[in-house]
């Protein structure tokens, strides 16, 4: 009997840290930029950074009424994470953990000076530089670019914003259409659940094998 309950407890000690993890799953929301959504230093219209890139997401750390307490990026160098804000209005909430939830896009500029007098040194004339974008913004009529170089975020000038790759994945969730996907969690048991099935079951083994040892067996026909 006891090797039969060390077994149950050690099968219901695999099943706990797995529900548990997967619960921790469930519990990231993020959210996608269709159309224009704002990044915000802060939880005030006057602190806007830039426009996120279109079809990529936020997670929502926190939603608020106004504004949402968000994540972009991930600290994975060259990348960094960023702590800001967005309008909660501006949001489309998706019901699932993206793919590629953040645009991994870096750039390339290359800077020239001036050669006025035909003895410029070419790696003192130009220069390249490589930042990480994070998004855009314009000031009038010229185009900003929010980019991160090493440890510093900053602007810099462009003509046009750079091409990336759009995300498609959350139009079937928005949509609509197709089959309903019913909330993740409502039907499979939760911890509590697990643990009252497992002290149950290792109860109607202690039960049985009581029954098992106090049954005496049939006593044997006398002849005469």
């Amino acid at each position: 009997m006891k090797r039969w309950i060390v077994f149950i407890l050690a099968l219901a000690a695999l099943l706990l840290p797995a529900r548990t993890t997967a619960a921790a799953a469930e519990q990231d929301s993020y959210a996608v930029a269709v159309g224009d959504v704002w990044f915000y230093a802060s939880a005030d219209e006057d602190e806007k950074l830039f426009l996120l890139p279109q079809t990529y997401y936020v997670r929502v750390l926190d939603e608020g009424e106004l504004f949402c307490t968000v994540e972009y990026q991930t600290d994975d160098a060259p990348y960094k994470k960023l702590l800001g804000y967005c309008r909660t209005d501006a949001l489309t909430f998706v019901d699932f953990v993206p793919v590629r939830p953040y645009l991994r896009k870096q750039i390339t500029v290359t800077y020239t000076l001036p050669d006025t007098g035909g003895l410029g040194t070419d790696e003192f004339v130009s220069s390249e530089r490589t930042f990480v974008y994070y998004g855009d913004r314009y000031e009038g009529d010229q185009l900003y670019l929010y980019v991160l170089s090493g440890d510093k975020f900053g602007y810099i000038p462009a003509d046009a914003p750079p091409e990336y790759e759009h995300n498609d994945d959350y139009l079937q969730s928005t949509s609509g259409e197709g089959e309903e996907v019913p909330p993740a969690g409502n039907d499979a048991p939760g911890a509590v659940q697990i643990v009252v099935i497992v002290l149950a079951c290792v109860a109607a083994v202690a039960v049985a094998v009581i029954l098992l040892r106090g049954k005496k067996p049939p006593r044997e026909q006398q002849e005469f």
